[in-house]
């Protein structure tokens, strides 16, 4: 019999550090973002649901106003 293996349960950033998704934090956010410049699964980031709309919000936002690239550099 072939068991699958578990991986362990990923814990949420933002809970863990108490800390809210801003959109001002580029560093925390380019975390959560591929080198495509797409945002990143919840199931690959293992944030909560409730910050990862936070979070996904916190991109957007940052994008418009400039802080984020909505692409990559060598895409455009």
């Amino acid at each position: 019999m072939a068991f699958a293996k578990r991986r362990a349960k990923k814990v949420c950033w933002f809970e863990q550090n108490s800390v809210e998704p801003d959109f001002k934090d580029i560093k925390i956010l380019s975390k959560y973002v591929t080198e495509r410049g797409k945002i990143v699964p919840r199931r690959l980031s293992g944030v909560t649901a409730k910050n990862q709309r936070k979070l996904a919000v916190a991109i957007k936002r940052a994008r418009h106003i400039g802080l984020l690239p909505f692409v990559a550099e060598n895409i455009r």
